[in-house]
């Protein structure tokens, strides 16, 4: 039987906390950064935690099951 291979663009995004977590990055925090806030752009340098409806969809592409 093959071996299951990491999504690779999963695991790029996406790392365990020590707890096991799936933390994860902001979005729209890379690009067209002069139309927003100071305020905005502050609050989308900070790592989020995956929602929990998504957590088992992460998983299976980092192949956690």
């Amino acid at each position: 039987m093959p071996k299951v291979k990491t999504n690779s663009g999963a695991k790029k995004r996406f790392h365990l906390t020590g707890t096991g977590k799936i933390k994860r990055h902001h979005a729209f925090h890379s690009h067209i950064l002069t139309k927003k806030t100071k305020k905005q752009k502050r609050n989308l340098q900070h790592a989020g935690l995956v929602d929990g409806t998504n957590t088992r969809q992460v998983r299976e592409l980092l192949c956690m099951r």
